[in-house]
């Protein structure tokens, strides 16, 4: 039997979608890769986007923020880490802004796997997934609300990056992206980089 209430549910539903919505790397690069290579590749890789964002949600409910608070460095060194890696992803995409644009079909950068990798390289949304879960449910979880309250972040996560691709690969945006392809490929890039230098930098 769950603990939690269909309330308290709603209340993490609520707050989840208020925070996804604000930009991220995750929400730029399936929007950059929704224009470049069309919904089907996006889609994918957007998945694999809300897998790994979801992911910091089960971290979480494991008790990961303990180890944070008994370790601390492990959590400098992911976000040094993570911030790292979004900055090679935006120089990736900064250096690519003049190439032509690539054949959908053989779209190699736009997988599960990379998007898992996007949304797993950036800590912040498991400090997030934290400090919600204290506020909104109760210090005891039981093993059927914690999955309880992953299967709702899962489906919210899943919903949010599946209608952003499919979204923003509508002919119309994607016409427009062709008319500006090197300077909304510059910008992206620029706007992932300094999100993960702000995760390097910032204590």
């Amino acid at each position: 039997m769950i603990g939690i209430t269909a309330e308290q549910l709603g209340v993490f539903v609520a707050t989840l979608a208020v925070a996804i919505l604000s930009p991220g790397p995750g929400v730029i690069a399936v929007s950059q890769g929704a224009f470049a290579l069309g919904r089907r590749r996006a889609l994918t890789y957007g998945w694999g986007l809300a897998i790994g964002a979801s992911a910091w949600c089960l971290f979480a409910l494991l008790g990961l923020t303990a180890l944070f608070r008994v370790a601390p460095w492990t959590l400098v060194l992911m976000k040094v880490l993570g911030g790292l890696y979004l900055v090679w992803v935006g120089s990736k995409l900064w250096r690519h802004a003049a190439d032509p644009l690539p054949d959908p079909a053989k779209g190699r950068g736009m997988t599960m796997l990379s998007g898992l990798a996007l949304n797993l390289s950036n800590p912040k949304p498991a400090l997030f997934y934290s400090a919600v879960l204290l506020s909104i449910f109760p210090a005891r979880l039981g093993l059927a609300d914690k999955g309880a309250i992953y299967a709702v972040a899962l489906s919210v996560e899943l919903f949010f990056y599946t209608g952003l691709a499919s979204l923003m690969a509508l002919p119309i945006l994607r016409r427009r992206y062709y008319a500006a392809k090197f300077w909304i490929d510059r910008a992206a890039g620029l706007a992932i980089a300094a999100l993960g230098a702000s995760l390097v930098l910032r204590p």
